[in-house]
């Protein structure tokens, strides 16, 4: 392996499960990953709901990572010595974590959904980043191959017709949620090697992404950096928005798919996870029809069948 790979993954620690072995399926790691895709479906709807809401892209992200700091407070302090012993001097995975999942993601995700569509950030988000890992994982040698190459390459023309039409005659608002958008998918994947190269279980996972996002967004809330309806403006916040993010990005997104992501990550490992994540634009384009009157157009649907079909392929046998 050259110099230039992604560092190997240190060996789990102690009630830290290896992957599924080449065609085995670890059952709990599966039903993580349904729900993890159920809930990134909901995440696309709620960003996209966000730009005709009283909240701010700041608020929704207090809301999706300081609820889950609040919740797990007590069990993350029991678990502050297995910072230390994971961590040690290893910093890069620590800051994989922090920037490939908090606040340059959120906001650039956030951003960019309120720039375009609930398709573009079902179809760009979750559905680049199995293209985005395997990159990753061909700079350690790992290049797919076969199925899984043909898997991958519908994945990617599966998001591309998603989303090709709408590109066409489009002004620069638009392409530069585009651009947002293909930013958050890179960091995502970025944020999913991080999980695998740190030995922490999926509480202590989740603190170590949640604590330092919400302890820089906070402040910069507070200062105006970044606007904040809910830190500046309390009373203008509907309480029904605030229900709502409450909800979906707090208590789905921040604490259920992050702890269902990284146990999915821990026994089924990145390749496998993010492919069959890809499927969220699957969900996504088909619930923001009734929800957010988006039309359900033979782009749509020629898109959803080939991530669909892409992911199957590049899911028959083990990649990682």
């Amino acid at each position: 392996m050259s110099q230039t790979t992604v560092p190997a993954a240190p060996a789990p620690a102690a009630g830290v499960l290896r992957p599924a072995g080449r065609g085995v399926a670890d059952p709990l790691g599966v039903l993580a990953l349904v729900a993890t895709v159920c809930l990134w479906s909901a995440f696309a709807l709620s960003d996209r709901a966000l730009a005709s809401s009283s909240l701010r892209p700041a608020d929704a992200a207090l809301i999706r990572f300081g609820l889950p700091a609040l919740v797990l407070a007590p069990a993350l302090w029991r678990r502050r010595d297995r910072f230390t012993r994971a961590t040690g001097l290893r910093w890069a995975p620590v800051a994989k974590i922090v920037l490939g999942g908090g606040v340059p993601f959120y906001l650039a995700a956030t951003y960019g959904g309120a720039l375009t569509s609930a398709a573009f950030v079902g179809a760009l988000v979750p559905g680049m980043v199995p293209l985005f890992v395997a990159a990753l994982a061909a700079r350690g040698g790992r290049v797919p191959r076969g199925l899984q190459a043909i898997g991958l390459t519908l994945i990617g023309l599966g998001a591309l017709a998603l989303v090709g039409p709408d590109l066409a005659g489009v002004d620069g608002r638009t392409l530069g949620g585009v651009g947002l958008l293909l930013l958050a998918s890179g960091l995502w994947a970025v944020y999913t090697v991080g999980l695998r190269e740190i030995s922490l279980d999926p509480v202590a996972s989740m603190g170590l992404l949640c604590v330092p996002t919400f302890v820089l967004i906070a402040p910069a809330g507070l200062a105006g950096v970044l606007p904040s309806t809910l830190l500046t403006h309390p009373s203008h916040a509907a309480p029904r928005d605030v229900l709502a993010f409450l909800l979906v990005q707090g208590v789905g997104t921040g604490i259920c798919s992050g702890l269902f992501y990284a146990t999915a990550i821990r026994r089924l490992g990145p390749e496998r996870c993010t492919t069959v994540g890809s499927l969220s634009p699957v969900l996504t384009a088909a619930a923001a029809v009734p929800l957010l009157a988006e039309p359900l157009t033979l782009p749509v649907l020629a898109g959803t069948a080939l991530v669909a079909a892409g992911v199957m392929l590049a899911n028959r046998r083990d990649v990682s």
